[in-house]
């Protein structure tokens, strides 16, 4: 055991002990964080430090300006220059990006390697500048030059949106409730303006009609339940974020605000001047800390963490368990457990008295030094933690061993992710709430694969996210020539018992030039629907090709259809079917889209495939959508000559050439007549030229096309009816008495109405004395109206 007492260092602040821990000794050095606009993210973040020009042009001095990203122990991971403008507020997304809000009126989202996106803050920040901002993990707040708000509640669809206008008149202390910490689920802000402070959102201004104002700095809880206000007179007043309840109040004595005011989980406020730090609890107490040089607070959802020029500190209340076990006097069940552990190694015989004791609680005791063990950062209190438990285990007939091993292996991975080349201080409440998959993204992020990795092993998490990462940072920068790089990236991933998706990798070595790359992975990909996508967005042909193989492979018929539209578009229609040649499956499917959707298409695909009576029926069929007469004889010709170089054609050919011939004269005598004729069959237009006093068109045409006398003449009849010209029609009966019976002459009189005239007819056939003809005469009589 450590001769140093574990309760050494800690801090009694009313009821409750803190205690300050130095996780690490920073490993930049010579770097004075006063000169720097410092953003720090929760959870064991990075840092990120920018130099604060508007320092810099006080001291008239010059320096180059870069942001700066940081681990928590002080170690580098990237840097960019920075020549895009004053940034007014910078700040930390959950997935680790780094938010820059540029006085322009634009934020930028960057990673840790340095790629960015942008998005403007509207038409207001563009016009007015940025005076002002605030940041939370899945959006931001401004305030613009013209004393408005503006939001965007979230980064994934940057959208900027008017808060409601609060009429301000200068620049005043303010702070933000995210919207998952409020009870309304919407956006709050809580602006300190005329002594009071106005809440905000996104449909009005609400004065919470505060007594205790001026107030010079707000400071919001992790959890949004807490408001610390800090007043013009130098006090730290601590209410409910909704102002119903007043939780403390504490007079400082200082004229000066604080240069930060940060809360410590959420149990006590951090005021911070220069080279002094004050806690202050709920009661009133308060504890103080001497700081040498600048410092940063990063609130923490357990703790607070203080980073100055050469320390990473961690400033905590001291967690329950470990409180149970080393407070001095302890007789909790855990404190006696620790205690017979320690006589145990001396061999002293209290260690089975001690046992004895808490035998009815000694499961509890066993739970309490676990958990005291994880919420340790000393690896060596950590392992006699650890023996400690697993000696009350031994005395145990029945307890969960899974919850031992899964404590170990959280510590493991603390432990780990707190090392000097990780510089992710994790206390266990944080690995709580992140989660191992979090964690694991995290380091993925930063490039840490192996240990990524390995936790995934060790935790039996998928780790195609880190491994396709690790293949695409091969890819960014490649380390050797193509070979290489292709060799150990499918190496790797074939090592792999589960699959993993080449279709990233490829995409990535695309992006990056590496087109060849990213064709030869995209073999390595087993589906078929990542693979093809990618394909075709390569402005290459033997890409296309691959992409339909591919396609067609998968037996995925709308992803066929998908390659064959893409490969249309993009290429000449020579090129289209070249590639389509030795494909059933995509000939087939062109076949069928183009009888549906596309006639040309379907024209030029048996054109090209030789087959020209499927391509003369195809030129007939689209004939006949034309409605002109130049189209059609045009379409029609062209039918004829391929139906023509068909011997066993020659019936469709004959037929053909004869509508043809028919819609040749009809255009000649639509010239010659100005009556419509286009689209008649040969009757209607014989009937048609017999309507219009054309006698002599119509023989010419029942001569051309060789017309039956019996339908010549039922034409003739038709027309006279329909002119109702009955001396011609009486005269026309009596000509064609032998051709053309009564008994049809009667049938058009019905047909047309003309009953009187049908009559007639009908009673000539009555009087003809023959049986047939006075049978049909009564007929007729009978079906008329009386």
């Amino acid at each position: 055991m450590s001769s140093h007492p574990v309760h050494a260092d800690w801090s009694l602040l009313h009821n409750r002990f803190y205690r300050k821990l130095e996780v690490y000794s920073m490993q930049w050095r010579e770097l004075d964080l006063s000169k720097f606009t410092v953003a720090a993210a929760p959870f064991g973040g990075p840092i990120a430090l920018v130099r604060n020009d508007r320092k810099l042009l006080k001291a008239k001095t010059f320096m180059s300006r870069s942001v700066q990203l940081f681990s928590s122990a002080g170690k580098l991971i990237h840097q960019f220059e920075w020549e895009k403008g004053h940034i007014v507020g910078m700040g930390w997304t959950e997935t680790e990006h780094l938010v820059c809000i540029l006085e322009s009126g634009v934020a930028r989202l960057y990673d840790l390697q340095g790629d960015f996106v942008q998005f403007s803050l509207g038409e207001d920040a563009k016009e007015f500048g940025i005076l002002d901002c605030r940041i939370w993990e899945t959006g931001l707040v401004v305030l613009t030059g013209n004393l408005k708000l503006w939001t965007v509640t979230d980064f994934l669809d940057p959208r900027p949106r008017a808060l409601s206008d609060p009429g301000l008149t200068q620049e005043c202390p303010w702070c933000i409730i995210p919207p998952q910490q409020t009870l309304s689920g919407h956006l709050e802000v809580l602006l300190a303006m005329n002594g009071s402070v106005v809440l905000v959102d996104a449909t009005s201004a609400q004065d919470q009609m505060v007594q205790n104002g001026p107030f010079t700095a707000l400071s919001i809880s992790p959890n949004g339940k807490f408001l610390a206000l800090f007043t013009a007179e130098g006090k730290l007043w601590v209410v409910s974020s909704d102002f119903q309840k007043n939780l403390a109040e504490f007079s400082t004595n200082s004229p000066e605000p604080p240069l930060q005011m940060s809360w410590c989980g959420t149990d006590s406020v951090i005021l911070h001047w220069e080279n002094i730090i004050l806690v202050v609890g709920p009661f009133g107490d308060w504890i103080k800390y001497t700081i040498e040089g600048s410092a940063h607070l990063v609130t923490e959802i357990d703790g607070v963490r203080i980073i100055t020029n050469d320390a990473c500190m961690f400033l905590q209340r001291v967690p329950a368990p470990t409180e149970d076990v080393f407070k001095i006097g302890s007789t909790s069940a855990g404190a006696i457990l620790y205690d017979a552990w320690d006589h145990f190694g001396k061999k002293s015989p209290r260690a089975e008295e001690n046992i004895r004791n808490i035998s009815g609680e000694l499961a509890i005791a066993v739970d309490v030094c676990l958990e005291a063990a994880a919420h340790e950062f000393d690896q060596n209190r950590q392992t006699t933690l650890l023996k400690a438990a697993s000696f009350g285990k031994g005395f145990l007939d029945t307890y969960d061993s899974e919850k031992f091993v899964r404590m170990c292996q959280t510590i493991r991975i603390m432990n780990a992710m707190r090392d000097h080349e990780i510089g992710i201080p994790l206390t266990f409440t944080q690995y709580l709430r992140l989660t191992p998959e979090v964690l694991v993204n995290r380091l993925v992020n930063r490039n840490h694969h192996y240990i990524a990795i390995k936790i995934c092993d060790y935790l039996k998490l998928s780790k195609e996210r880190a491994l396709v990462h690790w293949a695409c940072s091969k890819i960014k920068k490649p380390s050797g020539d193509y070979d290489s790089v292709y060799r150990a990236i499918v190496d790797r991933l074939s090592a792999e018992k589960t699959t993993v998706s080449f279709a990233e990798i490829a995409k990535t070595a695309y992006q990056y030039g590496h087109i060849r790359l990213a064709a030869d992975l995209l073999d390595h990909e087993v589906k078929a629907a990542y693979q093809v996508p990618l394909l075709m967005s390569m402005e290459r042909v033997e890409q296309d090709d691959r992409a339909l193989v591919k396609a067609i492979e998968s037996g995925d018929t709308d992803l066929v259809y998908a390659v064959i539209l893409h490969i249309k578009r993009k290429h000449p229609i020579a090129e289209f079917f070249r590639l389509l040649r030795g494909k059933p499956l995509a000939l087939s499917l062109v076949e069928s889209y183009a009888k549906q959707q596309d006639i040309l298409l379907l024209k030029d695909f048996y054109t090209q495939d030789d087959r020209r009576t499927e391509c003369a029926n195809v030129m007939l069929s689209d004939s006949f959508e034309q409605t002109i007469f130049a189209s059609r004889i045009s379409k029609l010709k062209e039918t004829i000559r391929l139906y023509q170089e068909d011997k066993e054609r020659g019936f469709e050919a004959r037929a053909i050439e004869d509508q043809l011939k028919l819609l040749q004269a009809q255009q000649a005598l639509e010239r010659d007549l100005g009556h419509r004729f286009f689209d008649l069959s040969i009757s209607e237009t014989i009937y048609r030229c017999l309507m219009v006093g054309q006698p002599h068109r119509a023989a010419k045409l029942k001569s051309d096309f060789k017309v039956p006398e019996k339908r010549f003449t039922w034409l003739k009849a038709r027309s006279l009816v329909e002119q109702k010209n009955w001396d011609l029609l009486d005269k026309f009966a009596k000509a064609n008495a032998k051709t053309f019976s009564l008994g049809s002459i009667v049938e058009l009189l019905i047909k047309a109405r003309e009953y009187g005239q049908a009559r007639m007819y009908a009673e000539q056939l009555v009087n003809s004395k023959t049986p047939q003809g006075i049978q049909e005469g009564n007929t007729y009589l009978s079906q008329l109206p009386k």
